[in-house]
């Protein structure tokens, strides 16, 4: 069974000033998201499913989607404010994006096989996606696991088989403004023990004697799942909604789910760390470096100069 991407492109950018998914970086025009798709396709993956907004639904498959219809099936999924768990309603006053978490749990009924989960707005290389595609079609990524909707605690043996691309934290910096990553704590054979989601690090809190070395791992939302994953985030969103949603600030993010799953040991998550090339568009400001990091790719020749 081929893999399925998911990809979480319902964000508007608003710091960065635009629709981020559509911002050309590559030599002939190209998107990150391009590359995504076809470091993907070419990794194995055998379809891509995006998660947008309906807002923007024409202009997404008008300027991104249509290039990927000869290469590789595409389908799509809506965030949207309104779309809950059965019997929960908006709280009141939320207008705020419930985040990745909502997202990906917006895809439950549209991916039925192992999937990666990626954002649309992040370069992640090759290599991440050749890892995702090993793991996932391995027999551990079965779409078993156990069902934390019976409420009982499980042994680990019987705990859902994930996968995250972890990454250095000092190369997933801008130097135009605070990013958040989720920090990761690994144990022993490469497991995740635990994600932290710091906000507001800054380039300069990196270094000796700062608030991080800058070899810390984080994830970038770069994950390998099962189908099992949902009937976790199902829960934990229902939990969410009942204690936080008021909150105007508050999200719902995946990462942290994840970290709770491995906490009820209902997950365990192999962490694959790559040496691979990240690159990210969180300012705009942040363009020409990736710009000119692509076009060295393409000199090198891992990339063609045209990629559909």
């Amino acid at each position: 069974m081929q893999p399925t991407l998911l990809v979480l492109a319902a964000g508007m950018g608003s710091r960065y000033g635009g629709l981020k998914q559509i911002d050309p970086v590559g030599p002939s025009g190209e998107t990150v998201l391009d590359y995504a798709v076809f470091d993907a396709q070419r990794a194995g993956f055998g379809r891509v499913v995006f998660v947008i907004r309906r807002d923007f639904e024409a202009l997404f498959r008008e300027q991104v989607a249509a290039k990927y219809a000869a290469k590789v099936p595409v389908g799509y999924v809506y965030q949207s404010l309104d779309a809950l768990p059965a019997g929960l309603g908006v709280p009141p006053g939320r207008e705020k994006p419930l985040g990745t978490g909502h997202a990906v749990w917006c895809a439950r009924e549209a991916v039925r096989e192992p999937f990666a989960v990626i954002n649309a707005d992040d370069f992640y290389g090759a290599d991440s996606f050749a890892q995702l595609a090993k793991f996932l079609t391995s027999p551990s990524a079965s779409p078993r696991g156990f069902d934390p909707m019976s409420g009982h605690r499980a042994p680990r043996s019987m705990a859902a088989q994930f996968a995250m691309v972890g990454f250095t934290l000092a190369n997933t910096l801008s130097e135009h403004g605070a990013v958040a990553r989720g920090q990761c704590v690994t144990g022993a054979g490469g497991l995740l023990e635990s994600i932290t989601e710091r906000t507001g690090i800054l380039a300069g809190d990196v270094g000796p004697g700062r608030t991080f070395t800058g070899q810390e791992t984080v994830s970038m939302n770069c994950w390998g799942f099962t189908p099992a994953l949902f009937a976790g985030l199902d829960r934990q969103l229902q939990e969410f909604l009942r204690t936080r949603g008021s909150d105007p600030k508050a999200e719902f993010y995946l990462p942290a789910a994840v970290s709770e799953m491995i906490a009820r040991r209902e997950a365990v998550v192999k962490v694959l760390p790559t040496a691979g090339a990240w690159f990210g568009v969180t300012y705009r400001e942040d363009k020409p470096r990736v710009v000119a990091a692509i076009a060295e790719l393409v000199k090198q020749g891992k990339y063609p100069a045209k990629l559909f």
